[in-house]
């Protein structure tokens, strides 16, 4: 084995020290092909080098977690024999280079990692972050990657039911395409990515193997972008991978039909890393070797070499570990379905090291009886990457960040405020299906979407489940702890007013480069609140993703911290409520009406003050009892009105961004009937923003105060429904159209001038 030049491994990313423990892995030095597996292997993206120390602070457990992290999904029990999957992955620095291809392939790799588990993929979402649309750049940005999403999801069959739509500056040189999925399955059929069996057969199906994606997210998810901003490297248009839907729709339905006859021991997507990463971890899992035959592998393109081959993160590939006497049935159902199915490899014996310890060692040859290319253990691929408690600074100049409270800045005229904070995401949402299945009960646009948890090959279920996803990285930037905790407590209530009750927590953690101390800070900061809030609700966080070096010309992004929460409803025969309130009915605040310890109503962290260029200020506390008690309040009340049940509530809607101003506004453009709310305590309680309060309409006022009432839930009567205007006491005065216009055109018109 020829030892390679010492510059090669940091060429690959991996440092001198990383070098050395490679060497000690091994025994002796590492050729060209080996040091380049631990190059992706060891990648940020992959192992999670800086981030594993403090992800283990997360609760991961609950009583009807199936999966947790660690597995390609997580995977919760949800009743009659049904098991649901959901995943959140980032595909922001391949977005960044080429959006269409970069979000598409976002898409096609979440939903791999859910049929990976044996689940039907359901639906699909996406939060999505970019500069200020007064940069062009951020156009081309915008309508590619909702291209690509669109293009994808649409053409594989998966509804896109949700998301968010954030512009901020901090994200114009390095946008954030970020995607959730959820899947359904028999509880029976749910199956891991593990290889067992000495003597069975690695058949790699799907796709053939190419140059796109060589590196991929492995390289470029470990570097911000250099330079000016959005100045990018052409030689990195390579490593972003390009996706076909339709081989994707033919791979997901022979990978069912063979976990359904059963022919399947394990099945492992081929995502980050390729190659190397299915065939290290599907070992390492289960204690075993692999021996790999590069040449076995179908390429589409001439003069591939094996690290290219390994290496590759080309798209619709899945590794498969099946026994020697069901390959020719795989090979008739893969046949069928059109989809290529192809031996590759063997699960070996493991190898019994000097200290009588099984080794599984992963082997690259050259033809399976060929000569050995390269030769690890697959544990320190897969499991064994360096761990590093990076220096952690929280900034200095936060505290005068803090102490520039937002409060005193002068208020200009109300009417316009609330005007400018009105945003309809439609014209993202309209580029998708969101009724493939037609399970979609409540789509884009709302406060969270609800699915009937239905689909070929599942039990037969009144079952619903619901899905948001959320993220505030204004409030993040300013308390990454707090911030995050608010995040998760705003995510249960969003879950709650189309009446489902919130089961388990994914993440998708978006931080700058990990090198920078404030940036370590943010992220132990932000998961450490991520560990305070799912533990005070009991909830399990089942898996997630890391997306560090989020910087451009060495400018980090705000702390990002996305959460997307799994709801289940036990009985849904009826929608929800929605927002849509009739003139005559009450309005009522249900909630606490101040944070803890606050006698006046802060502005730090809204959209109200940042938009005015007011970036600090402090965030309120709340009191997690009563947002527990609020939130099973909206809870039981949806539920019974989804169960069918009679009910005088007419509409509900979280308080969020915007505070209560914003979330009366919202129900106006939607029910096209106005409002008259009483004068509020303060000019302030129109916009502050924190989480667990809600706008109820109501038939019965005195009906529904008896229920807060008895349930030891605060509620305040707000004013009536009806007319042609929203008034709020002496503040707000503005017609139902012009709200409706605003809202319904913000978002176009600002691409639109841009044109």
């Amino acid at each position: 084995m020829n030892r390679p030049p010492q510059s090669l491994h940091r060429a690959l990313g991996l440092s001198d020290d990383e070098f050395a423990q490679i060497e000690a892995v091994l025994g002796r030095e590492p050729n060209d092909l080996e040091l380049a597996l631990y190059g992706v292997m060891w990648s940020e993206h992959c192992s999670y080098k800086s981030s594993r120390l403090h992800l283990r602070r997360l609760p991961t457990t609950g009583e009807h977690v199936l999966v947790g992290p660690g597995e390609n999904a997580g995977v919760i029990d949800a009743g009659d024999g049904i098991a649901v999957a959901i995943r959140i992955e980032s595909h922001n620095h391949p977005s960044a280079i080429e959006p269409y291809q970069g979000a598409a392939t976002g898409v096609g790799g979440i939903l791999r990692d859910v049929f990976t588990m044996g689940a039907r993929p359901l639906a699909v979402m996406d939060p999505l972050f970019f500069g200020e649309l007064s940069d062009a750049r951020q156009r081309w940005l915008v309508e590619g990657v909702v291209s690509g999403i669109s293009g994808y999801g649409n053409s594989v069959g998966v509804p896109t039911i949700g998301g968010e739509l954030t512009f901020d500056e901090c994200y114009s040189g390095n946008p954030l395409v970020n995607v959730l999925c959820v899947g359904a399955l028999p509880t029976e059929r749910l199956v891991l990515g593990i290889a067992s069996g000495v003597g069975n057969l690695a058949v790699l199906l799907g796709s053939r193997t190419g140059r796109d994606g060589i590196g991929g997210v492995s390289v470029l998810a470990s570097a911000g972008f250099s330079g000016e901003e959005g100045a990018l490297d052409d030689a990195k248009r390579p490593s972003v991978q390009v996706g076909d839907p339709y081989e994707e729709k033919r791979l997901i339905e022979a990978c069912l039909e063979l976990l359904d006859r059963g022919y399947v021991l394990g099945i492992q997507d081929l995502g980050g890393a390729g190659l190397v990463c299915a065939t290290s971890e599907t070992a390492a899992r289960g204690g075993v070797g692999m021996d790999v035959d590069v040449t076995a592998v179908p390429q589409r393109e001439p003069g591939m070499v094996p690290y290219e081959i390994m290496t590759s993160e080309s798209q619709e590939r899945m590794l498969a570990i099946i026994t020697p006497e069901n390959l020719e049935a795989v090979r008739e159902v893969c046949e069928r379905w059109e989809v290529r199915a192809t031996v590759v490899g063997h699960v070996v014996e493991p190898l019994i090291d000097d200290d009588g310890n099984e080794v599984g060692m992963l082997r690259i040859r050259d033809g399976f009886d060929g000569e050995v290319l390269a030769e690890v253990p697959a544990r320190s691929l897969a499991d064994e990457a360096p761990l590093y408690d990076r220096t952690r600074e929280r900034p200095s100049s936060l505290d005068a960040v803090l102490d520039d409270d937002p409060s005193n800045e002068p208020v200009g005229s109300t009417n316009e405020d609330l005007l400018s904070l009105l945003v309809d995401p439609g014209w993202v949402y309209r580029q998708y299906d969101s009724q493939l299945f037609l399970n979609t009960v409540v789509g884009p646009g709302r406060d969270a979407a609800l699915l009937r948890l239905a689909g070929p090959g599942l039990p037969v279920s009144t079952r619903g489940i619901a899905l948001s996803t959320d993220s505030n990285p204004r409030w993040c930037a300013l308390d990454p702890r707090l911030g995050t905790a608010l995040t998760i407590y705003e995510s249960v209530a969003n879950l709650a007013c189309v009446g489902a009750t919130a089961k388990a927590v994914v993440n998708c953690l978006n931080f700058g480069n990990p090198e920078h101390p404030s940036v370590m800070w943010q992220l132990s900061e932000a998961i450490d609140g991520m560990a305070d809030a799912c533990s005070a609700l009991g909830l399990p966080v089942i898996g997630g993703n890391v997306s560090l070096y989020n910087e451009s010309g060495g400018v980090d992004i705000d702390p990002t911290p996305v959460v997307g929460l799994l709801g289940v409803l036990d009985h849904l025969v009826a929608p929800p409520p929605g927002w849509n309130w009739r003139a005559g009915d009450a309005l009522v605040l249900v909630g606490v009406r101040r944070a803890v310890g606050e006698r006046s109503f802060p502005l730090g962290g809204s959209r109200w003050a940042t938009r005015r260029g007011r970036r600090g200020g402090r965030l309120s506390e709340i009191e997690v009892s009563t947002l527990r008690a609020t939130i099973d309040f909206v809870v039981g009340e949806v539920a019974g009105i989804c169960a069918g049940m009679a009910s005088d509530v007419t509409a509900v809607h979280d308080v969020s961004g915007g505070g209560i101003a914003a979330a009366l506004a919202e129900m106006v453009a939607v029910t096209s009937v106005g409002a008259q709310v009483a004068e509020l305590d303060d000019f302030a309680e129109l916009f502050s923003e924190f989480p667990g309060r809600f706008i109820v309409a109501t038939g019965d006022l005195d009906a529904f105060a008896t229920r807060a009432a008895a349930a030891g839930v605060p509620m305040v009567s707000l004013g009536t429904c009806g007319g042609e205007r929203l008034v709020i006491g002496s503040t707000v005065d503005l017609s139902v159209d012009d709200i409706a216009a605003t809202r319904r055109g913000a978002l176009e018109a600002a691409l639109s001038a841009l044109s």
